[in-house]
């Protein structure tokens, strides 16, 4: 068996990758034309972005290839992560790497390869390829000049997207206060339009003509106001008065759709039973979505990875309001083949190596590690439990906002 390649930064890799916290199934029509110019460049069949984390090969954007994820163990993009240089392979039928992958052997029987590293921070993140059924394309310098630029425009657009989250995030906020302030003014306002109605019921009894008709005019104008304000609260309000989500937000709901989305096709492929679950009680309650899909993504991989053809991996999410600080709680569950007190102790201090899948998946040794951190660095706490051949559950548990009101 090869072994897979393995940069010496990985681990700051997967952290430079974490950082950006994309959402892998959102961002095809975000790269759509520079995949497809890519493709006219080098005047292949095909080209693709490709986006590589601890376990999967992530396709965000592809051009004439219907393709979303692989395992990162099979992808030859894996290779472009391991130094600053473009990779070409004239011929994959004719490569001890490759060969013998199902997409060279069968359809679409890929042929000719280039591949460009999508650099962010100086860490390889993924690569730009550029694809053919035949064998041996002409790449002049001008070609090759040309496809970088285009690979350098992907990480300025990865970086903006970051950036725009943020903003649409803190648009969120300033609406969310604007929507405070005009529960703020009510009070105030309902107590001029009394008085101004006190004054115009009494007016006429002190023959206060003209404070009379300048009342008329206040109370006119506040109710006004007091209009305005209540067409504010109810703007965009859901029929079942469901809290709405920010821009960095998910509920149980939304996030459970993402997880089927991106790691059904993984559990298929190994025949593996995959089910979300969430708590009816709380599942349309917005929480914090930052990294939530680099955590349970690799929490889910590695199950998957370590559970047996025909097995089950059960993830169940909750959230336990308090009024202080609400609690999001993952569990990730498998029928794998479970850990022993060692193994257990080794991933929670951070110390865990590399082992195969249960079909002989290769290891990268980093998925778990990353996991632990990213669940620190949100105060969040980790734990697991398992005994050999019985499976394991993973358990995380990470503080959030209280419900807003």
């Amino acid at each position: 068996m090869i072994t897979p390649p393995i940069p010496e930064n990985e681990m700051d890799r997967l952290m430079a990758l974490s950082d950006l916290d994309i959402d892998y199934a959102a961002h095809a029509d975000s790269f759509k034309d520079l995949t497809k110019l890519a493709a006219r460049v080098a005047g292949t069949e095909m080209s693709l972005v490709n986006l590589i984390d601890s376990y999967t090969q992530w396709t965000i954007s592809t051009h004439n290839l219907e393709l979303e994820q692989m395992p990162r163990e099979e992808s030859v993009c894996q290779y472009v992560l391991m130094g600053n240089e473009d990779m070409e392979v004239p011929d994959l039928s004719t490569d001890e790497r490759f060969k013998d992958r199902p997409y060279v052997t069968g359809g679409p029987e890929m042929r000719y390869y280039y591949g460009i590293p999508l650099n962010i921070d100086n860490h390889n993140i993924g690569a730009l390829c550029v694809v053919d059924k035949h064998s041996s394309k002409d790449l002049n310098p001008e070609k090759v000049e040309l496809l970088r630029i285009i690979a350098g425009e992907i990480i300025n657009r990865l970086k903006y997207m970051k950036v725009i989250d943020g903003l649409k995030n803190n648009l969120s906020e300033a609406v969310q206060t604007q929507k405070k302030v005009a529960h703020d003014i009510r009070g105030p306002l309902s107590g001029i339009i009394g008085l101004a109605q006190l004054i115009k019921e009494q007016g006429d009894e002190n023959q206060m003509d003209e404070i009379l008709e300048f009342m008329n005019l206040i109370h006119k104008s506040g109710r006004s106001i007091l209009e305005l304000a209540d067409e504010i609260l109810s703007a965009d309000k859901k029929e079942k008065k469901e809290i709405e989500l920010k821009g960095n937000e998910f509920n149980q709901v939304v996030f459970k759709d993402k997880l089927e989305k991106l790691y059904v096709p993984q559990a298929m492929n190994k025949q593996i039973k995959f089910t979300v679950n969430t708590s009816s009680a709380s599942e349309t309650i917005p929480f914090s979505k930052n990294k939530l899909l680099q955590i349970t993504g690799n929490l889910i991989s590695n199950a998957i990875k370590f559970t047996p053809v025909n097995g089950t991996v059960t993830v169940s999410l909750d959230l336990v309001e308090n009024d202080e600080q609400n609690t999001l709680q993952i569990k990730v569950k498998d029928s794998g083949v479970g850990l022993d007190a060692a193994g257990i102790a080794s991933i929670l201090q951070g110390s865990a190596t590399s082992t195969n899948g249960t079909v002989g998946e290769n290891g990268y040794g980093f998925g778990l590690a990353l996991v632990k951190h990213l669940i620190e660095s949100l105060k969040g706490s980790f734990n697991i439990t398992s005994t050999p051949s019985d499976g394991a559950t993973f358990e995380v548990k990470l503080p959030q906002a209280p419900t807003r009101k």
